[in-house]
């Protein structure tokens, strides 16, 4: 499953929807099995499509050697690519409430190294999800260059990051993520999000991002080493 995880070379164009690591009911009451299943079947597929778009024109562009609509396809790249990540470490690092265990030694010792304490992390991270203009991100990551965590929001995916910084943690607020259940209340999902997040996963993660890794799949095994 790890090696899976960690992935491969994908060529251009071949990018592929990851399977849910749970059943579309399994977030329920907090995340809505209909919400879940339009969030991954569609808006994910989207950015799926888009992103092998994107890079498709972009050969055809280096076939040609014709430019022209580069900054197009660029900004196609960037975006869809960008959500194509987000959305697929945001399907990880959720669990059944009550089953994503506690943070980790690793997690726990990096966060109170730099935020000071836990109750401080989360309450940054919890804001700024709330607080992200219009669509967006909350996006706890390892910036390898500083060795250390660090809390970042985006707009449209792929505004406001800071190169080379691995995605530890990510909540969706984008309002197709909690629109039908939470209706424009984002505080309220947000909050209630928190209840299912997967420390296990956010551990292992943690773990190889200091590697330089950013693994797409799920990198825990269950109980029976899948």
């Amino acid at each position: 499953m790890l090696d899976q995880a960690l992935g491969r070379y994908v060529p251009p164009g071949k990018h592929k929807l990851p399977p849910l690591p749970y059943p579309y009911n399994a977030l329920e009451p907090i995340i809505s099995a209909d919400t879940l299943k339009i969030h991954h079947d569609r808006h994910h597929q989207t950015y799926v499509d888009g992103l092998n778009k994107a890079e498709l024109a972009l050969v055809r562009a280096r076939e040609r050697n014709n430019f022209t609509s580069v900054k197009y396809w660029e900004n196609e790249l960037a975006f869809n690519g960008s959500g194509h990540i987000l959305h697929s470490i945001y399907w990880t690092v959720m669990a059944p409430a009550g089953c994503g265990g506690e943070p980790g030694p690793c997690t726990s010792r990096e966060i109170n190294k730099y935020f000071g304490d836990f109750d401080s992390f989360l309450e940054q991270f919890t804001n700024a999800a709330i607080k992200v203009e219009a669509s967006g991100w909350g996006i706890l990551v390892w910036n390898p260059a500083w060795k250390h965590l660090e809390i970042l929001t985006a707009e449209k995916h792929q505004n406001l990051t800071q190169w080379g910084t691995i995605p530890i943690l990510v909540v969706d607020t984008w309002e197709h993520a909690y629109y039908l259940d939470y209706q424009y209340d984002r505080e309220a999902y947000v909050r209630a999000w928190l209840e299912l997040i997967n420390w296990f996963e956010v551990e292992n993660r943690l773990i190889l991002a200091m590697e330089g890794q950013l693994p797409l799949l799920q990198t825990i095994c269950d109980d029976e080493g899948h």
